[in-house]
């Protein structure tokens, strides 16, 4: 796609900025960066590493030039905080679809939930879930799943750096995650309750962290939007130049 000409406040945009915004509930990755381009009228823009609608946090969006470094930014170790919800599971894994197998967890201990963290931390194998944009055969498992047919996904190699449980509140678990990229937390969640024989699924998820970039530097991407408008509305063109706003 071809670029169309911008505001020349924004030219630092073309040349490559990295953003960090904090993705809302309910948005896709791509929401964000399709309300960024709007704003900003940059073609080249994508963000590095994809955050499900039912996830919250960091997701770093690069423009430009920039846009080179994804693969890099996508690499890095990531942080997560959420929570798990115990005594049951669901087809996704998560909240996207309902709670199913109900179990009795009452003979559930914190030394048990504590305990259960040690088979989940280091280098393992993990299947990614059967409902996700990994493709098989050219197209992504999670349309086979939607229709009911089974997909066998192989375990891949992952490294869980640390998987602290931050607090215990009975049916849910609340946990603070540094992995590496290609981790599914989805699939981590669902295999910590298997391991606690009663069954889990991710009932909340927020991405703190990846490599050094921290959520405590993201902006809203309404903050992004009035940020761009600043510099167009405070842009002083050379004598001669620049007039129209675009």
């Amino acid at each position: 796609m071809k670029q169309k000409p911008i505001h020349p406040a924004l030219e630092p945009y073309l040349e490559g900025k990295v953003l960090l915004v904090n993705k809302p509930l309910h948005w896709t990755s791509f929401d964000a960066v399709r309300k960024i381009r709007g704003f900003s009228r940059i073609t080249k823009i994508g963000h590095a590493g994809t955050l499900d609608p039912l996830a919250s946090g960091l997701l770093i969006i690069c423009t430009g030039k920039f846009t080179k470094k994804i693969n890099e930014y996508m690499g890095m170790e990531k942080e997560y905080t959420g929570s798990i919800t115990l005594g049951a599971s669901t087809p996704t894994y998560d909240l996207e679809s309902e709670p199913e197998n109900q179990q009795d967890i009452s003979h559930i201990t914190e030394e048990m939930i504590h305990a259960a963290t040690a088979q989940f931390t280091g280098p393992i194998m993990q299947v990614p879930p059967s409902h996700s944009a990994i493709k098989k055969d050219g197209k992504p498992v999670y349309l086979a799943a939607r229709k009911g047919i089974d997909v066998e996904l192989e375990p891949r190699p992952i490294t869980i750096y640390s998987f602290e449980i931050t607090r215990i509140e009975l049916p849910v678990v609340h946990f603070k995650v540094v992995c590496s990229t290609g981790t599914y937390i989805r699939s981590l969640a669902n295999d910590y309750g298997k391991a606690l024989g009663v069954g889990g699924y991710l009932s909340s998820l927020c991405r703190t962290r990846i490599g050094n970039f921290s959520l405590e530097y993201a902006l809203s991407v309404d903050a992004i939007g009035a940020e761009i408008q600043h510099l167009k509305n405070s842009y002083i063109p050379p004598a001669g130049g620049y007039t129209d706003a675009v």
